[in-house]
């Protein structure tokens, strides 16, 4: 088998989580492993030879791989979601992060998680990508998001208009700070802060969330994910911003937006064990009471 492991180079403990994966391999007798050339940088600045990498790789290069490590936390899962694009490697991702609903194996969990990748012993989930589409591909980046995409105002001052159709027919001209257009594996991250609703992965749904709008009797909206969106702004500065899982460019007014599900899905991996319902009692602490806490 082959491998490709993608790093948070921000964190001290990425580095051993990383070399508990490259130890756990080995005791697998799998040696296959890809890393890019930062990520071999940063694991050599923090005491590590790097020899164990079988292929070095530079940002932007072609990669093949049966399985990819994403160790951080939910945004390394994501950028690494972006790098692997349309090879829909699956992926398991290392927490070293926070919340961690993408990345959701604990350090302590390596070894038995890697034992259990190499006898196929996993559960892979299809995660919805949503893709952007403009006329003139105005869009300079990775047109495709995991989680949301984000309709936002480029100044702090005032709100702008968001008209929105779905599958042809007119929704709403929303006033508001922005908007989002978030998948079911989106609901727990920037459509939740904003009051959207919390979506199981397998729901197929996308969430239309607002951001601080304008009206208070305007609320988020489930539609089926193979449903098309089109939106289209008006700001008084000429401009607006566009985030697709938070990596911005700028658009101008009226630009026509084209938001549909992707051809291709991410794979994410998830044990054999893994209970959603348990990862939202853990990561959202519900049930718990911290008022024995206070003073």
């Amino acid at each position: 088998m082959k491998f490709v492991i993608f790093g948070n180079k921000f964190r001290k403990d990425i580095a051993n989580y990383t070399m508990s994966i490259v130890y756990a391999l080995r005791e697998n007798d799998c040696r296959d492993i890809t890393i890019e050339k930062d990520f071999a940088q940063y694991m050599s600045d923090s005491g590590f030879d790097t020899s164990f990498a079988t292929k070095i790789i530079k940002e932007g290069d072609d990669f093949d791989a049966d399985i990819a490590f994403s160790v951080g936390g939910d945004g390394t899962f994501i950028r690494s979601s972006a790098k692997i694009g349309k090879k829909e490697i699956p992926i398991l991702g290392i927490n070293a992060g926070r919340l961690g609903f993408l990345a959701d194996v604990h350090g302590d969990d390596i070894n038995a998680a890697v034992s259990e990748i190499v006898n196929g012993q996993y559960k892979i989930e299809d995660r919805t990508l949503l893709r952007l589409h403009t006329p003139d591909k105005a869009y300079t980046d990775f047109n495709y998001a995991l989680n949301e995409i984000a309709v936002l105002k480029q100044d702090s001052s005032s709100m702008i208009t968001i008209h929105s159709w779905v599958n042809g027919k007119f929704l709403n001209s929303y006033q508001a700070d922005g908007l989002l257009v978030a998948t079911s594996t989106g609901s727990t991250a920037y459509s939740l802060s904003v009051g959207g609703p919390i979506i199981v992965p397998q729901s197929n749904s996308l969430i239309i969330t607002p951001v601080a709008p304008h009206s208070l009797n305007v609320r988020p909206l489930i539609i089926p994910d193979d449903w098309e969106i089109e939106l289209q702004v008006e700001s008084r500065n000429k401009h607006f911003l566009i985030a697709l899982d938070g990596r911005n460019n700028v658009f101008e007014n009226k630009t026509k937006l084209t938001i549909k599900k992707a051809s291709f899905s991410v794979k994410s991996i998830k044990r054999e064990n893994n209970d959603f319902f348990n990862t939202l009692r853990t990561k959202l602490m519900w049930g718990s009471d911290n008022r024995r806490y206070l003073i």
